[in-house]
């Protein structure tokens, strides 16, 4: 735990049972609420980490564990045998269950005393896709996805985003084309769609061999422009 933002891990009740989630708070205590969807290697370091960024610029920030019916806290790299066992727990996913659970998280984090403004979420991968759901779900203030698979196969839910979205791609990324990309932008005419042209998936994460550190600052930055301009 840092001095300045402290974290715990904290248990959400549901359905009868606890999920686990990471919170991190910022400097002061307080300030509107951000909910961060991990990528299917679990609420790992890097996603610790990206949580207390995010409470450093001022947000309360709550990380669940969204594999937490298969392997709670289960925390995974990015390839060989870890990156296998991500996609089998996928596979293995009820994404009724996900969006259910993405739409609690929210819910939880907005009943937190800690929580002063809007409330928006974040998600990387899988979680850019519990991003948007959980946009489409729940009237969040601002949803950022990076990534995010799969949400060009749910469009079906666009028109029922109404708050300011903002996705990051990359255009080397093998998993989202950009025929798809541009079929999102074309659902969601209101969103920010920036596509990174030396950018690959996963390009904001450090700890993966695709990382691209101009792209992962540019996207950063508009990241924080845009959840300051809407949570605050």
């Amino acid at each position: 735990m840092s001095q300045t933002v402290p974290t715990q891990w904290i248990d959400l009740p549901r359905d009868g049972r606890s999920q686990a989630a990471y919170l991190a708070l910022p400097p002061a205590g307080r300030g509107p609420g951000l909910v961060l969807f991990q990528e299917i290697f679990g609420v790992n370091a890097h996603i610790r980490a990206v949580a207390e960024h995010y409470a450093l610029a001022g947000y309360v920030v709550l990380a669940p564990d969204v594999f937490w019916r298969q392997a709670p806290r289960i925390e995974l790299g990015y390839d060989g045998d870890d990156l296998q066992r991500a996609r089998a727990l996928l596979a293995r996913a009820d994404p009724a269950q996900l969006t259910q659970d993405a739409v609690a998280a929210v819910q939880a984090l907005r009943g937190r005393a800690e929580v002063v403004g809007g409330v928006g979420v974040l998600g990387y991968c899988l979680g850019g896709r519990l991003a948007y759901l959980a946009a489409a779900h729940t009237e969040v203030d601002a949803a950022v996805a990076y990534y995010g698979g799969g949400i060009q196969d749910r469009l079906d839910l666009a028109e029922r985003v109404r708050c300011p979205m903002l996705l990051h791609y990359g255009q080397r990324d093998a998993h989202i084309p950009l025929e798809a990309v541009q079929r999102v932008r074309q659902a969601l005419p209101q969103a920010q769609v920036h596509v990174y042209a030396e950018a690959d998936h996963g390009f904001n994460c450090w700890a993966r061999a695709t990382y691209h550190p101009p792209s992962a600052a540019l996207a950063l930055a508009r990241s924080l422009t845009l959840l300051a301009t809407t949570l605050f």
